[in-house]
């Protein structure tokens, strides 16, 4: 691969940028931090991979990027022969992450895949032995690890304000913002065998930032539950039809943890995740961490993916200290420079910062690899295979 120095910027090529996509999470989570100052002090946008040439071309003139230095690609083959990309960046539908990636990996470049990794386990596991074996840099797009909400908890805990923990609970609602109806661009979300749904999207972002913080558990069990076979799927014009679901609304994991520095033997898990909206009033995320001394609590009204957030999630993490009985309310926050970019980019763009620094450094870098991404991918759908059996 030829090398940054002259500019010591990280070259990519960006898989996913459309101008016309239904879901734009490249637009609205990747561009925004690499075109902004941070960004562009750090990476530089050299090639765009999309559905053909033309379309590239297309999002090259939509999103202002340079015509004269900004390649335009319609194959993953052409993208991975190019000498001057030094990181892959795939932001499309899950089921496209495999087939786009795979020659860029056999090519020695770096790549950085959104969560989930692959469409199966399988998939997955190709990704991250054949990334191992081609000695690359991988990073995978689960915000939860560098999460400022997560790194106060873990601050929190490890300053045994509430003691050991005992038990943990979370109750979450969404992954789709009703409970039956569906936007047509979201309309994968009800075929399980595309790899993108409630389940390996929404719920597996919100577990992965839990044992971020918590540990990883020695043993988990899940129950799963179809409530709504049929669903209603709607168009931007209102138009509506029907599609069958074989992917589950309704989500229940139990699990425990061996004893750490923070968690007592045996201390347990139980996490719920139904897909539409809360009981009108209540919060549409809630997690307790139970302690020795105390409880603390994180509470988002609107919310369930509190390392993306809104303006309307609250940034107050509660605790309840058992022998004062009183609650103390502490602040976090987004760091300065992730506050002048939109809610959607502030988590990508600090995994886009970790794996800069740990580039430059040769350090490991605090965030989810290939690897991590395929043993998480091994613990869902062994959970999942359980309930289909």
């Amino acid at each position: 691969m030829s090398s940054t120095a002259s500019t010591n910027r990280i070259r990519v090529g960006l898989i996913g940028l459309s101008s016309g996509a239904k879901t734009a999470w490249a637009s609205r989570a990747h561009l925004p931090y690499l075109l902004s100052p941070r960004g562009r002090s750090k990476y530089e946008i050299v090639a765009l991979l999309n559905s053909s040439v033309t379309a590239a071309e297309s999002a090259i003139k939509t999103y202002g990027l340079p015509q004269e230095s900004t390649k335009a690609y319609g194959d993953p083959s052409s993208l991975a022969a190019d000498p001057n990309v030094d990181l892959v960046v795939c932001s499309t539908r899950v089921d496209k992450h495999y087939e786009t990636v795979l020659d860029s990996i056999r090519a020695g470049k770096d790549v950085f895949v959104e969560w989930p990794l692959a469409h199966d386990e399988k998939h997955a596991r190709e990704l991250a032995d054949l990334a191992a074996k081609s000695n690359v840099s991988t990073i995978v797009g689960l915000q939860g690890v560098v999460a400022p909400v997560a790194k106060k908890v873990r601050e929190l805990l490890e300053q045994q304000r509430i003691g050991k923990v005992l038990s943990s609970e979370l109750r979450a609602f969404g992954g789709l913002n009703d409970r039956q109806v569906v936007p047509d661009g979201l309309v994968y979300f009800t075929d399980r065998g595309i790899g993108g749904n409630i389940y390996t999207i929404g719920f597996a972002h919100t577990l992965d930032l839990v044992l971020s913080v918590l540990g990883e558990l020695a043993t988990v069990s899940g129950d799963f539950h179809l409530q709504r076979p049929e669903n209603t799927v709607k168009t931007a014009a209102g138009e509506t039809s029907t599609v069958k679901s074989d992917v589950p609304d309704l989500i229940q994991l139990s699990g425990r943890w061996n004893e750490s520095n923070i968690t007592q033997k045996n201390a347990t898990l139980h996490y719920r995740y139904r897909r539409g909206q809360p009981f009108p009033g209540e919060p549409a995320f809630e997690w307790t961490i139970n302690g020795e001394k105390g409880e603390l609590r994180i509470i988002s009204q609107n919310n369930t993916h509190i390392q993306v957030g809104d303006s309307s999630t609250s940034r107050v993490i509660e605790i309840h200290d058992f022998e004062a009985d009183d609650v103390e309310k502490i602040e976090w926050g987004w760091e300065d420079w992730q506050q002048d970019l939109p809610f959607p980019a502030r988590g990508i763009g600090k995994l886009y910062d970790a794996f800069a620094e740990a580039k430059r450094t040769g350090e490991e870098g605090h965030y989810a690899t290939f690897k991590h991404a395929a043993k998480r991918h091994e613990q869902l759908e062994t959970l999942w295979a359980k309930w289909q059996a």
